[in-house]
């Protein structure tokens, strides 16, 4: 099994900052790449940062210079740091894997997802 677990939503004011953490665990090779995605109800799940397979980063257009995604592979844990946050940014944010398991090959796993509220 293998489990993708967020943390480090909650309710902040415009302006603020939150930094989410993912967590993957389990038994599995290696992690081919991890990314943040975001979903408000009524609307399609959307990417918000990411590393590619080559390990460089990609961020979304509205999150560019505001949202930074960081990694520890010894830790086996992605990062989002998020600044200036608007409340437009309210979502729940989920972690998405691709991972390659042993006697499992490439799945893509996803997390229970965190919420983030910004509001004054």
């Amino acid at each position: 099994q293998v489990q993708l677990v967020e943390s480090g939503g909650g309710l902040v004011q415009p302006g603020g900052s939150l930094t989410l953490s993912c967590a993957a665990s389990g038994s599995f090779f290696r992690i081919n790449f991890m990314g943040w995605y975001r979903q408000v109800p009524g609307k399609q799940r959307e990417l918000v940062a990411a590393f590619t397979r080559g390990g460089s980063t990609v961020y979304a257009d509205s999150m560019k210079g505001r949202f930074f995604i960081s990694r520890d592979n010894f830790k086996n844990t992605m990062y989002l740091q998020m600044n200036s946050l608007k409340p437009e940014d309210t979502a729940v944010y989920y972690c998405n894997a691709e991972i390659t398991r042993p006697g499992v090959g490439v799945g893509d796993y996803w997390g229970q997802g965190t919420q983030v509220t910004v509001s004054s």
